[in-house]
Formats: structure tokens, C-alpha cells, sequence
């Protein structure tokens, strides 16, 4: 089996995606996992900013640490809670919903 190949818009970022990810099922998997974690980090500190809290401030709001708000901003967390997204949205007036989607690569059979 080979899973569909990944389209970036970039001829750079196709070829490193190409090299070091390429069809290899486990490679994509753990980059998809790393896109997730990037993904979640940046709408916290996104939504974080936009509300024009420090990070300080936000900790203080759900109970936690400056530190611990870092950690969640950081792309290479992978310790993201249901339950403490949930207390970020609730501090910053937003509604926490989690969705089902179809897999971005499905696997081709030869």
C-alpha cells in the first residue's frame, strides 16, 4: 500500500516533505500528529493574543501557571487535554467543539 502524497504550494516544502516524510505510513502519521500539535498551540496563543491577555493573565483566568500556558503554546507539546481546552475556552468566552473529519491521506492499494 502507498498513501496519496501530500500537495504543498511550495516547490521547497514539497521536496523536504518528499524526502523525509514521502508514502512511509509511520513518517506521515507522526507528521500529521506534529501538524496537529502546531495547529492546537497556535489557535491558544491566537485566540490568547487576540483577547489581549498575557499569558500570566490567561493562567490566572483557568487556574493554572504562566509556565503551563508556554507549554500549550509550544508546537512540540503533545499533552493537550479535553479537559483544560475546555477551561481555556471557557476563560475566553469561546465554545470548545471537537470534530470527526475524514482522514486528509487516505491509502492507496497497488
Amino acid at each position: 500500500m502507498t498513501a496519496k502524497k501530500r500537495k504543498f504550494e511550495s516547490a521547497t516544502l514539497q521536496w523536504t516533505y518528499d524526502r523525509y516524510v514521502g508514502t512511509d505510513p509511520k513518517q506521515i502519521e507522526e507528521y500529521e500528529q506534529e501538524v496537529l500539535n502546531a495547529e492546537i498551540a497556535r489557535k491558544i496563543y491566537d485566540l490568547r493574543t487576540k483577547a489581549g491577555l498575557s499569558q500570566r493573565e490567561l493562567a490566572k483566568r483557568i487556574g493554572t501557571t504562566a509556565s503551563a500556558i508556554c507549554r500549550l503554546e509550544d508546537a512540540d507539546y503533545e499533552g493537550h487535554s479535553l479537559f483544560m481546552l475546555k477551561r481555556i475556552a471557557e476563560a475566553l468566552d469561546k465554545r470548545l467543539e471537537i470534530r470527526f473529519m475524514p482522514r486528509r491521506r487516505k491509502l492507496l492499494t497497488a
